[in-house]
């Protein structure tokens, strides 16, 4: 039985070079008012069941499709099927296809539709927001459900799709400075019950279903096909004409299961990798792992992220466990989304959650970034420099006063790329430059992924428990190094709102009194958003902090001599054509006073002792300029 499959497989990789095309094998499902064509590529005949509800009852016909090439079948209904719901089933059970663009509750079974009924009013004139540079993004991270849930938020569409039109949603994104919103994975994923949206269920939503259409449970009916799809498209309608973009977190380095998915009851083999035993490899720490290189999952990968962007007008992917993927794929979506508009931002985590089955130095690790020109990956090295290492919640970094670590900050601030000042034998992870660009890099010191900031320096500086001054004061610092850096910076929701998560490292399926933000945190913590906002503001009014061109940053920026748990550096001659000459940035992550040596002049303080105000704070002369403990200084000429 294992010689068939791989066999099949192996035929499935003869077929992608006789002419067939990636669209067509891909279009499984053809609908006209007077006949809708149903097509499969799969080893063996399928049979088509359809149905008239999209959960329960039994299909009403069954149809055998007939072989229209290799590997390729199909089959014509006549009439007007719109709002019926179909399979296939190659005797591994029933499913949707691969490629379904519509669904029933739950997403068992593929619904027909007609595309156009799901586009809002408006939606012809939609655009992307232009992107001059990834390096002027302000990516702000978001589970739907975490957003909005809660009592507090004030929103009528609690943990939906449309909570982020509503007026308030806009107006606080835009208050706070964020341009790019990357939410969590929002295809159709199979953890949540749909059947059942009045019952509280949560899950960040890492376990892919059907790639090709939105998840249900964010939407009011999930046993509406056309519904979901209208308002994950309001959503991106409402946000585009606000100037933000959407970013979509995209889940292709393993499925829920291998048994039961759709690509294995399609075409047994041909979408995963499998160690040399014939036993599936694990490099996603999910139980499976697909294979990029081979041809069916190649083309997959490449169609579903032209489809996002073309059918919902997507600004940008998040690569889940980019390192399962291998680099060429990686390059190939690249060179694709190029064609469609090269201002899409693509980027990922440089890394696997074991070990796959597939050379290592073929893989889209973080360590592969130069050889993927366009793609940029997350950089642990500035994170767990700040806040300590990902593998032991209690241990602090920089924040918490440990020596050592300064090199790897002073990596972080220029991009990870190549720097004169920059000596990467002392840099934590990367013993050398992994970006060519600084545009290559997510500048980040929290994610949905882990504790959130305010766990983790709770965790790691037991005495901040106590003192949330201190706690606020360290929480800044950490958001100032992320934003004043080079690379691309990148904040979860709720961090400026001093959000928390009770301790919980791994909340994946945590309930909402884990997972929600509460609002009540902007009241009581009002000067954690202002300082945020305005870091924010500081930085997209300032070209000196988002330069974009790894030249460029060797030319303007320059380091000061390092200190014990602090970084200095001086943003030079007008860098990016920015209106203030010299700009001098001091993290001082010393319970004490520190002072620094700067050139004699007048300047300007922006920033100090956890207040920023760009028309000033005060003037200093320079010369030995003091540095309050525990934040940041930022001054000018």
């Amino acid at each position: 039985m294992k010689i068939k499959y791989y066999l099949a497989a192996s035929i499935a990789a003869l077929m992608l070079s006789q002419g067939v095309s990636a669209q067509e094998r891909f279009d499984e499902v053809s609908y006209t008012p007077s006949a809708t064509t149903f097509r499969l590529n799969a080893p063996s005949k399928p049979v088509l069941r359809l149905y008239d509800e999209g959960l329960g009852g039994k299909a009403y016909k069954k149809l055998k499709l007939t072989q229209s090439g290799d590997n390729t079948w199909s089959v014509v209904v006549k009439g007007d099927l719109k709002g019926k719901f179909y399979t296939f089933d190659i005797g591994k059970g029933e499913t949707p296809g691969v490629f379904a663009k519509a669904v029933g509750c739950n997403g068992s079974r593929g619904a027909v539709v007609d595309m156009r009924d799901t586009n809002p009013v408006g939606w012809d004139s939609d655009r992307r927001v232009p992107t001059k540079s990834p390096a002027d993004l302000i990516i702000y991270e978001l589970h739907h459900r975490d957003f909005s849930i809660d009592k507090s938020s004030g929103f009528v569409n609690k943990g939906k799709y449309l909570a982020l039109t509503e007026q308030k949603a806009i107006d606080y994104l835009k208050k706070l400075g964020v341009n790019a919103i990357h939410i969590l994975p929002s295809f159709d994923f199979a953890s949540i019950d749909e059947s059942k949206p009045d019952v509280p269920q949560y899950n960040w939503g890492y376990d892919p279903l059907n790639y090709n259409v939105p998840e249900g449970s964010y939407s009011y009916d999930a046993s509406l096909p056309t519904r979901r799809i209208m308002e994950f498209k309001q959503m991106v309608q409402a946000l585009h004409k606000a100037g933000i973009r959407v970013i979509l977190d995209v889940v292709y380095n393993h499925t829920y299961d291998l048994a039961n998915s759709n690509f294995e009851r399609t075409f047994p083999k041909a979408y995963y990798r499998y160690k040399a035993d014939g036993t599936p490899s694990d490099g996603s720490g999910c139980g499976n792992e697909t294979a990029s290189e081979k041809p069916l999952m190649h083309e997959f990968m490449l169609e579903s992220m032209k489809y996002w962007v073309k059918e919902y007008h997507i600004d940008g992917f998040r690569v889940d466990l980019m390192g399962v993927h291998d680099i060429q794929t990686m390059n190939d979506i690249r060179r694709e989304l190029n064609a469609i508009d090269p201002e899409i931002f693509v980027y990922g985590e440089g890394w696997s959650a074991g070990t796959c089955a597939y050379p290592h130095d073929k893989l889209a690790m973080k360590a592969a970034i130069p050889q993927m020109p366009g793609i940029a990956a997350f950089s642990d090295d500035i994170r767990d420099a700040l806040r300590g290492p990902f593998s032991d919640d209690h241990q602090a970094g920089f924040l918490g006063g440990v020596k050592g670590l300064e090199e790897s900050i002073k990596a972080g601030i220029a991009g990870m790329i190549a720097h004169p000042q920059v000596d990467y034998n002392k840099v934590n992870y990367s013993k050398k430059p992994y970006a060519i660009e600084p545009t290559q890099m997510i500048s980040y010191v929290s994610c949905h992924d882990d504790l959130c900031l305010v766990d983790r320096l709770k965790a790691s500086i037991p005495e901040v428990v106590y003192d949330k001054d201190a706690l606020i004061r360290l929480d800044e610092l950490a958001q100032t190094a992320v934003f004043t850096s080079q690379g691309v910076p990148f904040m979860l929701s709720g961090e400026e709102m001093l959000r928390d998560k009770k301790g919980v490292h791994n909340s994946f399926n945590s309930p909402d009194s884990i997972n929600h933000l509460d609002w009540n945190n902007l009241t009581a913590y009002p000067q954690v958003f202002q300082y945020y906002s305005r870091l924010i503001r500081l930085r997209n009014n300032h070209p000196a902090f988002r330069l974009g061109n790894a030249d460029l940053v060797r030319k303007h920026l320059e380091f000061l001599p390092v200190q014990d748990c602090l970084v200095a550096f001086r943003l030079k001659d007008h860098a990016g054509g920015d209106k203030w000459n010299n700009i001098y940035v001091i993290l001082n992550a010393n319970s004490s006073l520190r002072t620094v040596n700067i050139p004699k002049g007048n300047y300007t303080i922006v920033c100090a002792n956890g207040d920023i105000n760009e028309a000033g704070l005060g003037q200093m002369e320079g010369g030995e300029v003091m540095v309050d403990a525990q934040s940041a200084l930022i001054l000018h000429d």
